[in-house]
C-alpha cells in the first residue's frame, strides 16, 4: 500500500526540513517489533513485564525499559526514511557514544543480505529527537535498531506519501534466540546499537534475537531463571559472569540457572559464556571459567548432548588484545566484533542442533 493511503491527514510534530512527510507510529502494522514485549499505544516499550521485572530487583525493574536489542522492521521503497522518536532524556555515560546509548541506527536487507544505512544519530534532544536519512529508493526491508541504554516512550517513522509501506520480509530463523547476561550483554559500550554482539550474529544468521543483558543487575535470581524457563527460544546463551559478585556467587548459581531451564525445555541447545576480559594472570578469571566448565562437562556427563562452550578466552587474544575494550571490561566496536565472530559460530552450531539450519 502506499503511505498517503493510510491516513493522508496524519500529523506529528516536527523540525526536519523535509517537505512530504507522512508520520507512522511503529508500534502499527505494518511495522514488526521485535526483541521485545508486544508494545501497547500509551505505554512505553519494554523488554519483560515491568511485575516480573520487579520482583526480580529494582535494577533489572529499571533496565528492562532499555530497549537493547529491540528492532522495530518494515519494506519500503522510501527514498528518505525519518524517526521521531519519544523519550525521556538520560546521561550520557562518559564510556559509550550517544548513538549507541541513545540512538538508532538503520539496516536494510534483501532475502536476508544486510547492509547498513545509516544512524539516527540524537544530537539534539528535547524528550526524545528527529532525524532523517536517504536511501537508494528501491524496495527493501529495513531493520531499526532501538537504543541499548535508554527507554523509549513512542517511535515514528516518516515515509514520503508516495512511499510503499509493506510489512518486512520474515528472518530466515523466526524463533528468537535468547541471550542473559551483564552490561556487555545488553551492550555496553558499543558505537550504534547495530554493533552490539547479539545484533552483529543476527545479520549474520538473519535471525530474530532478545537481549535480556542487565547492567550490573544479572545474577541468576530465581525469579529470573524461572522467567527465562518461561520462554521459548530457538537457543539459550548465558553469559552473566561479571555480575556474579564472587567466584563462590558463581559457582553456586550457574548450575541451578541452567537446571531450571533444561527442565523447561529439554531439547533447546544451551550456550555458555565466559567473560570475554580474560587475563590468565588474574586468578579470578581462570576460576570463573572453570566453574563455567564445571557446569558444561556436568551437562555432557548427565548425556545433555545440546550444550555449547563458547571461550572468553579466546575473544579477544592475539595482538589486539588491548585494543578490545573502552576501559578493560566494556568491548568496543572492536570487541563486539571478535565475541560476536565466536559467539556467533556457536549459535549457528546450536541452530544446526536444534534443527533450523540444515
Amino acid at each position: 500500500m502506499k503511505i498517503g493511503d493510510i491516513d493522508p491527514n496524519f500529523k506529528v510534530e516536527s523540525r526536519l526540513d523535509i517537505p512530504g512527510l507522512i508520520w507512522l507510529n511503529a508500534k502499527d502494522e505494518p511495522f514488526t517489533v521485535h526483541g521485545l514485549m508486544p508494545p501497547e499505544h500509551g505505554k512505553p516499550f519494554r523488554r519483560m513485564p515491568d511485575d516480573i521485572a520487579a520482583s526480580v530487583s529494582p535494577g533489572v525493574r529499571y533496565l528492562a525499559t532499555n530497549t537493547a536489542g529491540g528492532r522495530i522492521r518494515f519494506r519500503t521503497d522510501a527514498g528518505v526514511i525519518a524517526l521521531k522518536a519519544v523519550m525521556p532524556d538520560v546521561e550520557i555515560m562518559a564510556h559509550i557514544t550517544a548513538t549507541g546509548q541513545a540512538g538508532f541506527d538503520l539496516y536494510r536487507s534483501d532475502a536476508g543480505t544486510y547492509r547498513y544505512t545509516g544512524s539516527f544519530v540524537p544530537n539534539r534532544r528535547d524528550h526524545g529527537f528527529e532525524a532523517g536519512l536517504t536511501t537508494d529508493g528501491l524496495l527493501h526491508t529495513y531493520t531499526i535498531n532501538m537504543p541499548l541504554y535508554a527507554p523509549v516512550e513512542e517511535v515514528y517513522i516518516g515515509l514520503p506519501s508516495g512511499a510503499l509501506i509493506e510489512p518486512p520480509e520474515p528472518y530466515a530463523i523466526t524463533k528468537p534466540v535468547l541471550y542473559y547476561g551483564s552490561s556487555i550483554t545488553q551492550g555496553g559500550c558499543a558505537s550504534r546499537p547495530g554493533n552490539a554482539y547479539e545484533a552483529m550474529i543476527s545479520v549474520r544468521l538473519d535471525c530474530d534475537h532478545m537481549n535480556l543483558g542487565f547492567s550490573g543487575a544479572a545474577k541468576a535470581e530465581k525469579e529470573m531463571s524461572a522467567y527465562l524457563a518461561s520462554l521459548d527460544p530457538s537457543v539459550f546463551v548465558y553469559d552473566y559472569d561479571h555480575n556474579a559478585p564472587d567466584p563462590a556467587f558463581l559457582a553456586r548459581t550457574h548450575r541451578p540457572l541452567y537446571e531450571t531451564f533444561r527442565a523447561a525445555h529439554p531439547m533447546t541447545p544451551v550456550i555458555f559464556v565466559s567473560r570475554p576480559d580474560y587475563y590468565p594472570e588474574r586468578e579470578s578469571d581462570a576460576e570463573r571459567r572453570e566453574i563455567i566448565l564445571e557446569t558444561y562437562h556436568a551437562a555432557l556427563d548427565a548425556g545433555d548432548e545440546r550444550v555449547l562452550f563458547a571461550d572468553g578466552a579466546a575473544f579477544f587474544a592475539g595482538s589486539l588484545i588491548d585494543s578490545c575494550t573502552v576501559d578493560g571490561t566494556h568491548p568496543n566496536d572492536l570487541g563486539f566484533y571478535q565475541m560476536a565472530r565466536v559467539i556467533g559460530d556457536a549459535v549457528e552450531e546450536a541452530l544446526h542442533m536444534g534443527g533450523w539450519l540444515s
